[in-house]
């Protein structure tokens, strides 16, 4: 299998921007890798949240996580900032898949790129159901090659 090769920031339309913590950095002084799964995350509920179509308490649809990935091309440790790019490259019937560049500070290329698949579920039964139309509309707005979208 090919190794992948670092993106570039114009590859995602839309930054979530977060802090590394001083509890991030593992024995080898870098950011551990359970850490980055953290970021993808928070990047993709901050996003869904600030659109407007998460509602953790109460919505009628939840998304579920079925499968992530990540490959680590460059060390992130404390007090680093994290630029997290998003971007969608598949849109079905009930699931999404992410694709999340992890950027160091100013960093042109990613420290790393991971995948994160949400499939949407029916809050009380947890079973797959068609996605919600605010939903995808929120989604298609990750798709490239849109304009960036306001952090």
């Amino acid at each position: 299998m090919a190794r992948l090769a670092p993106d570039t920031r114009d590859r995602y339309p839309h930054f979530v921007t977060l802090t590394t913590r001083w509890s991030d950095n593992d024995a080898y002084r870098h950011v551990n890798n359970v850490v980055y799964y953290s970021f993808f995350d928070t990047a993709v509920n901050q996003y869904m949240l600030r659109q407007g179509v998460l509602d953790i308490e109460h919505g009628e649809t939840v998304s579920l996580v079925v499968d992530t990935a990540c490959t680590y091309f460059s060390p992130v440790s404390y007090p680093d900032l994290v630029h997290c790019g998003l971007r969608v490259v598949h849109l079905g019937a009930s699931s999404v898949r992410y694709e999340i560049g992890v950027f160091r500070n100013h960093d042109a290329l990613s420290a790393a790129r991971g995948h994160y698949v949400h499939v949407c579920c029916d809050r009380k039964t947890l079973s797959p159901v068609p996605m919600p139309a605010r939903l995808r509309a929120a989604l298609e707005q990750l798709r490239l090659p849109l304009a960036r979208i306001p952090e």
